[in-house]
């Protein structure tokens, strides 16, 4: 009997909105949907994850500051997702979108949960004929045996979540390198953005109830430092292709010149590598990045990027090889009002176009897939 499982039932924590209005208004619309994507995983994996939380996103070795008086009522104070909020830089001339992070109490756990592929791996943990012939152990309850324990089970980990910032989505002619070594002259889209923590990461903290921890309770920490792990992918809704961020090395000082960005521009393979600091200066540099894509379907109307690595947040339904394992992603609609002439003359515009006829309004939304207009929101795909 393996006494020391911890991972038992501790009841869901109420659930808050994720969604906001969103504010542009633009011309007519031209086309189609949208779609979202989900990775299987199998239990073990995602047993281990919750064993592990996110110690290995730390990227120091300072230990939390809990803040005073963290309890099961920060699920109540969050508030619903906030509007955008713009922002002038001192290291990027602009103005930027300015993303609030939104870690959620109910992130902190998955389940109650059955491990059936543990029970099935090991048939020996039944209590059963001839040993016993009712089925139970001789002195304990039914409910601390490690069968039952198994079909009961919730698994914990700390969340944390980044503020995400970014400039206008814009375009621009740079010679790629090419797989036969000569150059190619395209037209490369790209985003400047920038990311600080600002702590406030959640984890659930436990109440001793009869020598025995009882989870009623979300505790807000912080830490020193967090690590961004991000990975961008352009959505077109008009022929349904994902664009995946490109590295494209001959981009980034070309793009950090044109948009005069004084501090360290990195891209999404070396900004892992960095360390953010924990701030709350509303002028705190952060930590800036640029994303690139390439052989964007000119004709393109109605976009979303996608931006994970924000958060370790995630959601899986089931278990093993067929179970639903989703990331959490922040998702910024845009909308793009001018054809394939002169390309680099268009203005990518943030969010949902609005319309005063209901039905134009309604086809706009059913080609983003959504249900009311919105700037942002964090989804899990």
């Amino acid at each position: 009997m393996l006494s020391s499982i911890s991972l038992i039932w501790a009841g869901a924590l109420p659930r808050s909105g994720v969604r906001s209005a969103a504010t542009s208004t633009i011309k007519r619309p031209r086309t189609r949907r949208a779609r979202s994507t989900a990775i299987g995983r199998s239990a073990a994996t995602l047993a281990l994850l919750g064993l592990l939380g996110c110690a290995a996103a730390h990227g120091q070795d300072a230990a939390p500051v809990a803040d005073q008086d963290a309890t099961a009522d920060l699920a109540e104070q969050l508030p619903e997702q906030e509007p955008v909020r713009t922002q002038t830089t001192r290291f990027a001339p602009g103005v930027v979108n300015v993303i609030p992070p939104a870690p959620h109490p109910e992130e902190t756990f998955s389940g109650p949960m059955t491990l059936q592929a543990l029970i099935d791996a090991h048939p020996e943990i039944q209590w059963k004929a001839p040993d016993y012939t009712d089925g139970r152990p001789f002195f304990d309850p039914r409910t601390r045996t490690l069968i039952e324990m198994a079909r009961q089970v919730t698994l914990r980990r700390e969340i944390y979540c980044l503020e995400f910032s970014f400039k206008p989505l814009r375009m621009i002619y740079l010679d790629v390198p090419q797989p036969n070594g000569r150059m190619a002259r395209k037209l490369i889209w790209y985003m400047v953005y920038r990311v600080r923590y600002r702590g406030g990461d959640l984890r659930p903290a436990a109440d001793l109830v009869g020598n025995a921890p009882l989870y009623k309770r979300v505790e807000s920490v912080s830490y020193d430092s967090r690590r961004a792990f991000p990975m961008l992918v352009l959505e077109d809704y008009v022929r349904d292709k994902q664009y995946l961020d490109r590295v494209l090395p001959t981009a980034k000082e070309r793009i950090g010149l044109r948009e005069q960005i004084t501090a360290p521009l990195y891209d999404s393979i070396e900004l892992p590598g960095v360390e953010i600091p924990r701030s709350n200066d509303e002028d705190a540099p952060g930590v800036w990045g640029v994303a690139t894509w390439e052989d964007v379907d000119p004709q393109i109307d109605f976009l979303s990027v996608y931006v994970y690595g924000l958060t370790n947040a995630f959601k899986q339904e089931g278990e093993g090889d067929e179970a639903t394992y989703q990331k959490k992603a922040l998702r910024l609609n845009f909308y793009r009002p001018g054809d394939a002439i002169n390309q680099t003359a268009d203005m990518i515009r943030f969010g949902v176009p609005a319309y005063s006829d209901p039905q134009e309004q309604e086809y706009v939304l059913q080609q983003y897939g959504i249900e009311s207009r919105l700037d942002y929101e964090w989804v899990f795909r």
